[in-house]
């Protein structure tokens, strides 16, 4: 082979390859619990931002490519999630939407900033999320505890003025985080906890806690923890004759949260961000979402806003390379479907805190 000819061969190739990687989809990331106890929220997530990916798609897609989106299940984890997040950062992927416990974003979080991949989480809610920021690109479009946990002491001051109030948590970074920041404000406005108490995340049996609320006289019990916990825990305080209501966070925005519960779990108060479903705005959305079988509740609409403030900033930043990504995110607002969406100077979202919800017949809704 002459030497002309093997430079030509080369350069051909080297065209095809250029070629091909023009070609080639943008990857992203839906980084989430898809299997273990919290796999309804990785439901949420996956959906949400397929449906996200999918209408990207069919609208011409990002720079002129589509968009491709592989699903990591980290389980909640924060082992596991490091080892996805090492995983994700040698496969090229742009961008990472997740993770839902903070417990899995936090340490995924290091990982990311350090290899330069954009992450957006919808769901994590621990200030140490952005507090403690390894480093640029880290964002989240939900709020934190630490407005999340007052809202819910506001309410229980002028809703159970001089009651009995006990706080309960599940030792985990969000459970303890919320709890925390919910008997911090209490006591702040005056209020003195008639009972503090934790148990472990996963637990089932609560009939050493029920029999202490039961003797303390809790008329309402503050549980920072997760659907699962929270069904066994009403279910349990009920079948022992206790009727203080229970009142936890956004970790009870599935209708899972009934399936287990039942009927005990009537009366049962929840914090969370004003519910964008309800926004006559997204009427046409959510109507996608429900022709494909989908109840677009809880994180469902946050993960798809996730991606779309991300994609909004590649139009902006006319790259999906991190640096540019990262300048866009910091400096512009972006139309979403929870709203027009603004990051601070620590990757949080400055949009309207939380409300208070209640469960009854099998539905959750605003507090009247």
């Amino acid at each position: 082979m002459t030497k002309k000819l093997l430079t030509g061969l080369l350069l051909g190739a080297s065209l095809a390859f250029a070629g091909a990687a023009q070609a080639q989809d943008i990857k992203i990331v839906l980084q989430g619990p898809i299997t273990g106890s919290e796999a309804t929220f990785g439901a949420q997530m996956k959906a949400g931002a397929e449906r996200a990916v999918a209408d990207i798609n069919a609208a011409g897609g990002l720079l002129g490519k589509k968009i491709a989106i592989q699903i990591e299940d980290d389980k909640c984890d924060g082992t596991e999630s490091t080892s996805v997040a090492n995983r994700v950062a040698g496969s090229g992927a742009s961008f990472v939407v997740g993770s839902y416990c903070s417990g899995a974003s936090i340490p995924a979080s290091s990982v990311y900033a350090e290899s330069g991949i954009v992450q957006i989480s919808p769901a994590s809610t621990n200030p140490k999320f952005t507090d403690q920021r390894p480093g640029p690109g880290i964002y989240r479009v939900c709020g934190r505890d630490d407005q999340q946990g007052p809202a819910a002491a506001k309410f229980i001051q002028s809703k159970f003025p001089g009651k009995k109030i006990a706080f309960l948590n599940d030792k985990s970074p969000y459970g303890e985080g919320l709890a925390m920041e919910a008997q911090k404000a209490y006591e702040a406005a005056g209020g003195k906890p008639v009972l503090v108490d934790a148990f472990n995340k996963g637990d089932t049996d609560f009939s050493a806690l029920v029999s202490k609320l039961k003797a303390a006289g809790a008329d309402l019990v503050y549980a920072g923890t997760y659907h699962t916990e929270a069904g066994n825990l009403v279910k349990q305080l009920r079948q022992q004759g206790v009727k203080a209501p229970v009142m936890a966070g956004d970790a009870l925005v599935s209708e899972e949260f009934w399936t287990i519960a039942g009927k005990d779990g009537e009366g049962t108060l929840m914090t969370f961000s004003p519910d964008p479903a309800k926004n006559a705005a997204n009427a046409e959305i959510v109507k996608k979402f429900e022709a494909a079988g989908v109840k677009p509740e809880g994180y469902v609409l946050y993960t798809y806003a996730a991606v779309q403030a991300w994609a909004e900033a590649v139009k902006t930043a006319k790259s999906t390379e991190a640096p540019a990504v990262i300048k866009a995110l910091d400096s512009g607002s972006f139309k979403t479907v929870i709203g027009d969406v603004k990051f601070d100077a620590k990757g949080d979202v400055t949009l309207p805190g939380y409300v208070v919800y209640e469960w009854k017949d099998g539905k959750y809704d605003y507090v009247n």
